[in-house]
């Protein structure tokens, strides 16, 4: 991997003004000369991503402008155009139910605090912020919580390590009709839990309710490996995903609970949520497991019959892990969770055995699929996080962490039981 590859600006594009303005996105510095990855937004909502270059002299607003113009006008199913169009038909709800943020976070107080102060700015007109302080070893969490947000963050200690078991006590200390989820190491558009929650307004048959993570900065080449293979971004094009109706464009619904969003940007009712028995506290980050907490939770209330819907109005930045280890660690990870995940999908709900074992052959070609790997190619004008426009290849080496991950993961759910985390 190239440990000289040149840092990318990462920034906001405007498109609503008389004229494009550029500005750096939340927590990011200022753009310079060079690559610059921007957010492009028409009438404040989130329309498309672009990569471009400028030099010194260029102005970089106008020649992001340029690339965002043709991104908006292309034609085709899920385009940023036809998005803009569905959203201006979509009536805005006539309430926004009351709503319990949860952050579990372990021994990262300056994370979490910017992550708190983008949560404080809300225009959610009726939530609360709950800290799930998970396994701490020492006070920092606690102290941070107490002392600079008294009064406007409630604080909740939960000593089992997981990531799942401290969304449970989350669940358990929540107030709210909804309930949103969030990690220590985002940073919240002011928009977020609005966009979030609305939709539960609109359609009572809804479970669940995901959004679109962005990456807050782009400065080391883990970082631009990582979001140049995707990311954690879903694209511009809302989605609504339906038990009833399965999609036809996804055979292995819904096994292929990694499409739907991920646990850094997701909400449910929480009556749906808590029916469905919560989060599996065998799987998650903190245990052997390894992650999968949230592909769980999203299977458990599609199985209960609820909808799920990804949105891109709701919006969080994502501070990716810099180093080359923690790649490493992140593709064996998501390997370990994702068969974790189905693992405790089988255990908890046996009556979904035959509708997986159906899938198993295209099941596996996904997977293959899934972990090859994947070459590079041109990426004129395309972000980041753009499918099928690669410029970084994706090594073999994190190809078989993730294969390696994957048969982990159903051990690593089975001894996390063991250990006592179902209980």
């Amino acid at each position: 991997m190239n440990q000289k590859q040149p840092a990318i600006s990462v920034a906001e594009l405007d498109l609503g003004g008389p004229a494009p303005t550029l500005r750096p996105a939340p927590g990011a510095e200022q753009p310079v000369p060079g690559d610059v990855y921007a957010l492009v937004r028409v009438d404040g909502r989130p329309a498309a991503t672009v990569l471009g270059r400028y030099e010194p002299g260029e102005d970089p607003a106008e020649v992001l402008a340029a690339l965002a113009a043709k991104r908006l006008t292309d034609t085709g199913p899920g385009t940023a155009a036809e998005r803009l169009a569905a959203a201006e038909r979509t009536p805005a709800p006539s309430r926004t139910p009351p709503a319990s943020v949860v952050v579990a976070t372990r021994e990262r107080p300056a994370s979490l605090a910017r992550a708190l102060d983008s949560l404080l700015a809300q225009d959610h007109p009726d939530h609360e912020l709950i800290v799930v302080d998970n396994a701490p070893r020492t006070s920092a969490t606690h102290d941070l919580v107490t002392e600079r947000y008294a009064g406007r963050v409630r604080y909740v200690r939960e000593d089992r390590p997981g990531l799942a078991t401290a969304h449970n006590a989350g669940v358990a200390a929540a107030r709210g009709e909804i309930l949103a989820f969030t990690d220590d190491d985002v940073i919240a558009d002011p928009r977020w839990l609005s966009a979030l929650a609305a939709p539960f307004a609109a359609d009572p048959g809804l479970g669940c309710v995901t959004g679109l993570i962005l990456p807050a900065r782009l400065t080391t080449p883990a970082q631009i490996l990582l979001e140049s293979h995707g990311g954690f971004a879903k694209g511009f094009a809302p989605r609504l995903y339906d038990p009833a109706r399965p999609p036809a464009d996804e055979p292995l619904f819904p096994f292929t609970a990694g499409s739907f969003g991920s646990g850094a940007n997701m909400a449910f009712r929480a009556s749906a949520l808590r029916r469905a028995g919560g989060f599996d506290p065998a799987t998650g980050t903190g245990t052997p497991a390894k992650g999968g907490d949230d592909l769980y939770a999203f299977v458990a209330v599609l199985a209960a019959g609820h909808r799920l819907r990804y949105t891109p109005d709701a919006l969080v930045w994502h501070h990716h892990r810099e180093t080359w280890q923690d790649l490493r660690n992140q593709a064996y990870g998501y390997g370990a969770g994702l068969t974790a995940y189905l693992t405790a999908t089988l255990v908890r709900r046996p009556a979904l055995l035959p509708a997986l074992l159906a899938r198993v052959p295209r099941g596996l070609a996904h997977a293959r699929a899934m972990t090859a790997e994947r070459g590079g190619g041109d990426q004129q004008g395309h972000a980041p996080g753009q499918h099928g426009t690669h410029s970084h290849p994706w090594p073999a080496s994190l190809s078989r962490l993730e294969r390696r991950g994957m048969l982990y993961g159903p051990l690593g759910y089975l001894k996390a039981r063991m250990n006592g985390a179902f209980r």
